[in-house]
């Protein structure tokens, strides 16, 4: 198989970009970027490292980023596994992508730009609730925000309200798998919602 090695060879493989394509770029939130975004529940933050890239999935049940103004969003660090991938990723390098979905919506919002994680006690503070705090908020200074094209979503039917989990491996056993049973199994699964429901903020 020959593999495509030069953006020559690649941008002859496709058209010239519609106006829409490259008009929707905007370099802070305009009014309607900003109401899209502050409807999202989810985005996934993509963040990149020495060992790597890392994409993470981020969710609220309200606002999953607070706009602190047109070129700048907070993104709290609610409870995870705590491997911090993304956070290793963002002290060292401050490049991010985020991706912001809306069950129902085809469309995406695409935020690009640079993130510093912080600790202020006044920031983590801001987004308590049940007397609890992000340990971490990540604050993202905004380069790119625009929409991206609907045909992904569209072709996956992703929000059909099709239930197409049935049959797939669960968490307890992918880690059964991975250690020989040592860890995982079915009392994992089992004990997972209630624990995740103790833990969630």
């Amino acid at each position: 198989m020959d593999h495509i090695e030069t953006l020559d060879e690649l941008e002859a493989q496709y058209g010239v970009p519609q106006a829409a394509s490259t008009t929707k770029v905007a370099d802070r939130l305009i009014p309607e970027y900003r109401t899209w975004i502050e409807r999202s529940r989810f985005c996934i933050l993509s963040s990149v490292g020495p060992e790597g890239t890392d994409a993470s999935p981020r969710g609220d049940d309200g606002p999953v980023v607070r706009v602190l103004d047109e070129r700048t969003l907070a993104l709290p660090d609610w409870r995870g596994n705590d491997r911090i991938d993304s956070l290793r990723n963002i002290v060292r390098d401050g490049r991010v992508s985020l991706m912001f979905m809306i069950p129902g919506s085809v469309n995406v919002v695409r935020v690009n730009g640079r993130a510093r994680v912080t600790a202020d006690a006044g920031m983590s503070g801001s987004f308590a609730r049940e007397g609890r705090a992000p340990r971490t908020v990540t604050v993202i200074a905004l380069e790119e925000v625009y929409f991206q094209c609907a045909r992904a979503l569209m072709r996956s039917r992703l929000w059909a309200g099709v239930d197409e989990s049935a049959g797939l491996p669960t968490p307890g056993q992918m880690l059964a798998a991975m250690t020989a049973g040592a860890v995982g199994g079915p009392a994992y699964d089992a004990e997972w919602p209630g624990r995740a429901a103790k833990t969630m903020w």
